[in-house]
């Protein structure tokens, strides 16, 4: 890979996208982006993609489940080679975490054409729709979909905070929900899938690399508990009559810090719904949504495990009703070992510079496509190593040093 300081790509740079994006579902006050599935700011960044497809010349389509895709060659040909990310955010979430992916992947073909390379396969960019889960509770709803992990009647039963379902919201947005299922037939046709992602840690400003490979993603879930007790007046309520579940939440938060310190992972307690939400009344539930992760699945099953064990207990001295359901879990992802050796390759062809290869905690359609296709996945360094906020960050110099190193992979897999 080459490690000094890149010039800036041909036609429609990357600098020139990322200021066309940025201001897209971006909020005035928090500064984060709030791009959730299927509304407004949803469909802005949709036309953007496809106006950057157009612009290209690209052959544009939406798949039966919402994904969009530009296609250089043609896509019937098959062994396609793929990348993209995504453009939904969490709530509030940063600028990079998808967007980068994205519009990196246009500015790598930008670039390739500037080399004038001749392509032997057949290429694309997509746009994987609801990757973040923000809306509708579960994350990669469109890869999901495309690869049969998500049931049609699975995905039908989602539902927003307002109670809008998936279908209705996709109808609402212009999109037919009554197409979505699996998609074996388009999946046949993708030979490898690449997928650049800013780093949601911080390896590479450890290592002092610009660029790394994926090797593995951790096993995660999310798992929903509901305490639930009896709503009564708090002011007049004495202590001892109370059945109060936020005690048994509060002491179960605690102890998901302790399981995860113990067995080296990670346990968050991230969102919160309170009824009746009262400040004068003592709530009748509390539902609560784990995110829990672990470098493999022993280690996992221990702290959530745990949690589970420490919660019941505290709901019972509490006399605290408590139903836990497991709502979404993906197993460690090994990425396709022959594909991540070629990134390897081909990055440190005619420099000798060895890129390093890391695992990661978060859950990425590259990850969703891994049991269908090869996949394999770049890292753009994050001095910070902060996500899912508005203070995650990668400088311009590492993000442009991204597209050198994702048209490098594509010139290698795509044009040989």
């Amino acid at each position: 890979m080459r490690n000094d300081c890149p010039q800036p790509v041909s036609g429609n740079s990357f600098h020139e996208m990322w200021r066309e994006l940025l201001p897209i579902g971006r909020h005035a006050d928090s500064h984060g982006y709030r791009r959730f599935a299927w509304t407004g700011a949803d469909l802005d960044c949709r036309a953007w993609f496809k106006e950057q497809a157009e612009a290209r010349g690209l052959v544009y389509e939406v798949d039966r489940n919402g994904n969009q895709w530009a296609w250089l060659g043609d896509p019937a040909a098959g062994d396609a080679v793929v990348t993209g990310s995504h453009l939904d955010s969490v709530p509030d979430g940063g600028a990079f975490d998808g967007p980068l992916g994205v519009v990196s992947s246009f500015a790598a073909l930008d670039e390739l054409r500037g080399r004038g390379v001749d392509f032997t396969k057949p290429l694309a960019i997509v746009n994987f729709g609801d990757e973040e889960g923000a809306r509708f509770g579960l994350a990669c709803v469109g890869s999901r979909l495309a690869a049969g992990q998500l049931t049609v009647e699975n995905a039908h039963r989602l539902t927003d905070g307002d109670g809008v379902s998936l279908p209705r919201a996709m109808e609402v947005a212009g999109y037919d929900p009554d197409t979505i299922g699996a998609d074996p037939e388009r999946l046949a046709r993708i030979g490898a899938f690449v997928e650049l992602h800013v780093e949601q840690g911080r390896a590479l400003d450890l290592s002092g690399d610009r660029v790394g490979i994926a090797s593995a993603i951790w096993p995660h879930g999310r798992w929903r508990f509901d305490f639930r007790g009896e709503a009564n007046h708090a002011g007049t309520t004495r202590l001892v009559d109370r059945r109060d579940p936020m005690l048994a939440y509060a002491e179960t938060v605690l102890a998901a810090r302790r399981e995860a310190q113990l067995a080296g992972a990670v346990a968050t307690f991230g969102k919160i719904s309170v009824e009746p939400n009262g400040v004068n009344a003592i709530p009748s539930l509390v539902r609560v949504w784990l995110d829990s992760r672990a470098e493999d699945q022993a280690s996992l099953d221990a702290v959530v495990g745990g949690i589970e064990k420490a919660a019941r207990d505290y709901a019972a001295a509490h006399g605290i009703d408590l139903d836990i359901v497991r709502e979404s879990f993906t197993p460690v992802v090994e990425f396709d070992h022959a594909l991540r050796d070629e990134l390897g390759r081909i990055l440190g062809k005619d420099t000798g510079i060895t890129v390093p290869v890391l695992g990661t905690g978060a859950g990425h359609d590259a990850g969703i496509l891994s049991g269908s296709i090869p996949t394999a996945m770049l890292f753009v360094r994050n001095p910070t190593g902060v996500s899912h906020s508005p203070a995650e960050f990668a400088a311009e110099d590492d993000c442009v040093a991204g597209v050198i190193a994702l048209a490098d992979v594509l010139e290698g897999l795509a044009c040989t």
